[in-house]
């Protein structure tokens, strides 16, 4: 479990991995949160026509899970970064 390309993981890398998963969690939830609002705000709001309130609590609470899931993946994904080399030392994959 603490292997990742053949070696141990340092406690730097295993910190800094803990912090990217809570910002990334942090980050979805405060997005999820603010476009709930943006959509679903005015239902709660305003005194709207019954179809029109409904649509938009609805559409609120389709598109911020949504949104929750692709920020967090892309927030993970983008710090996985660059592939290792798969033979130490090489860096080019024509020598």
């Amino acid at each position: 479990m603490t292997m990742h390309g053949g070696r141990r993981r340092t406690q730097a890398e295993r910190d800094a991995i803990t912090v990217e998963i809570g910002y990334a969690l942090f980050s979805a939830a405060f997005a999820a949160a603010v476009v709930f609002g943006a959509i679903a705000g005015p239902a709660f709001l305003f005194d709207l026509p019954d179809p029109l309130e409904t649509l938009l609590r609805r559409t609120g609470l389709v598109v911020a899970p949504v949104l929750f899931a692709v920020r967090v993946i892309s927030v993970l994904v983008r710090f996985r970064g660059p592939a290792q080399p798969s033979q130490p030392g090489r860096t080019n994959p024509d020598s």
